[in-house]
């Protein structure tokens, strides 16, 4: 039975579960196809991630990096969108169960993405903060800013640090680009914005396992990320691993004990796997084993993209990376072959990779060189402010990002917490 109130039409239905980059970039291209096209998703927006350690840094507001899905295919006639919690897949009958019901299909698309990886520790899950979604990031502001408050009123010095210390798990981008913004905070915000609070007692630790930042980027990036974050006052731990967390306490391999009551764990992802699919297919990283045209394997008109889909070949014997033009790249490649049936192999084309540490330093590997600082740094700005989804939020991004150059401040550092409030019973 459907429940989704999606109406049946003579057109092949394809289900698109997930509205990241990989599921929205293939609703947009199949708009006026051949076909009925269902989004679910959760969440009524699609989700600008790169961004998200700005929105936890009072950087940009949330509404800044989303746009409603609604909006964006409110022209469509042939795109339907439902928000629901996909509970899983039954690929016998053809359908998807949701929270709201069920739906068949033609088509099955995968692009649920990614969540943060705890690797099973569930002390650490418990006690620190991921970084995967728009609500994450503003429990990070939240709690930053609550602290700040609370440490003003603290007299214990250890409570007190506890209060303002700041510990990343993780030398990724996400790693690195919080820490740099985390810093340049301490710097130009704290002073102006907390001045009975020393900023000198503020420490900023960036932990990473391995023996450099940016393991996915060359050497000469992660070289010059660690010199900026040093520059900056991060104290940057490398070879270094995180054991457990607990009671404001961080401890490592090495039997350290880091205070910090705000952890925040970047140290990893895997995919969201969602019922009904068999172990075979699934890999150790919670990915979905597809063949080169990204069909499911073992499975007939199921496929995934993204974060979710484990493409092994000879020249990528671990997958692609898991970043956003491997998703939409992807879907481009899906849109070719629903409507031009193709039945080429998918090949990524590595665009190049980039991280920004704060103002005018970032590093970048281009196909074409490696650069870093100021010019990195503008290209940045220029790559992510053009990859945002609609007008509005280019503008809103740009405007905030040359007011705070020019003045050194944010002017967003609200602390909002949310009402919980239930529903009024219905009579």
């Amino acid at each position: 039975m459907e429940n989704l109130l999606v109406e049946n039409t003579d057109l092949e239905r394809i289900v698109i579960l997930g509205a990241g980059f990989g599921g929205f970039t293939l609703a947009k291209k199949l708009i006026k196809s051949d076909y009925q096209v269902v989004l679910i998703d959760r969440n009524n927006f699609h989700q600008f991630q790169p961004l998200f350690y700005q929105v936890a840094m009072a950087g940009l507001e949330p509404s800044s990096i989303v746009f409603p899905l609604r909006k964006a295919f409110q022209k469509c006639e042939n795109v339907i969108i439902r928000v629901a919690e996909i509970e899983g897949v039954n690929t016998e009958t053809n359908t998807v169960m949701t929270d709201k019901g069920t739906i068949s299909y033609d088509h099955l698309v995968l692009a649920t993405g990614a969540t943060t990886n705890f690797f099973g520790n569930e002390d650490i899950e418990n006690n620190t903060y991921g970084l995967k979604s728009v609500s994450e990031a503003l429990s990070i502001r939240n709690n930053i800013f609550s602290d700040f408050e609370d440490a003003m009123t603290t007299q214990n010095y250890d409570a007190r640090q506890s209060l303002i210390d700041v510990a990343i798990v993780g030398g990724g981008p996400t790693g690195v680009e919080l820490a740099g913004a985390l810093a340049e905070m301490k710097r130009y915000i704290l002073p102006k914005d907390y001045k009975e609070l020393d900023a000198g007692e503020v420490d900023i630790y960036l932990i990473q396992a391995s023996d450099r930042l940016l393991p996915g980027m060359s050497e000469k990036a992660s070289k010059r990320s660690f010199d900026f974050l040093e520059k900056l006052g991060v104290k940057v731990l490398l070879n270094t691993r995180v054991t457990g967390i607990k009671n404001g306490r961080v401890e490592t391999q090495a039997g350290e004990t880091i205070i910090a009551d705000k952890v925040i764990w970047a140290a990893g992802i895997k995919g969201e796997i969602i019922d009904g699919f068999a172990e075979a297919v699934v890999t150790k990283r919670s990915t979905l084993k597809v063949d080169a045209q990204l069909n499911i394997k073992g499975l007939k008109n199921v496929y995934a993209i993204g974060d979710i889909a484990f493409c092994e070949s000879e020249e990528n014997p671990q997958g692609f990376p898991q970043v956003a033009q491997v998703a939409i790249q992807m879907a481009h490649f899906l849109h070719k072959k629903f409507t031009k049936g193709h039945d080429k192999k998918f090949e990524y084309k590595d665009l190049g990779s980039m991280a920004t540490i704060g103002r005018n330093k970032a590093v970048a590997d281009l196909p074409f060189g490696k650069m870093s600082g100021f010019v990195a740094w503008v290209l940045w700005l220029f790559v992510h402010l053009a990859s945002l989804i609609g007008f509005k939020n280019k503008l809103f991004v740009l405007i905030n990002w040359m007011w705070n150059y020019l003045t050194y401040d944010q002017s967003l550092r609200l602390i909002i917490k949310p009402h919980n409030k239930s529903k009024p019973n219905k009579a």
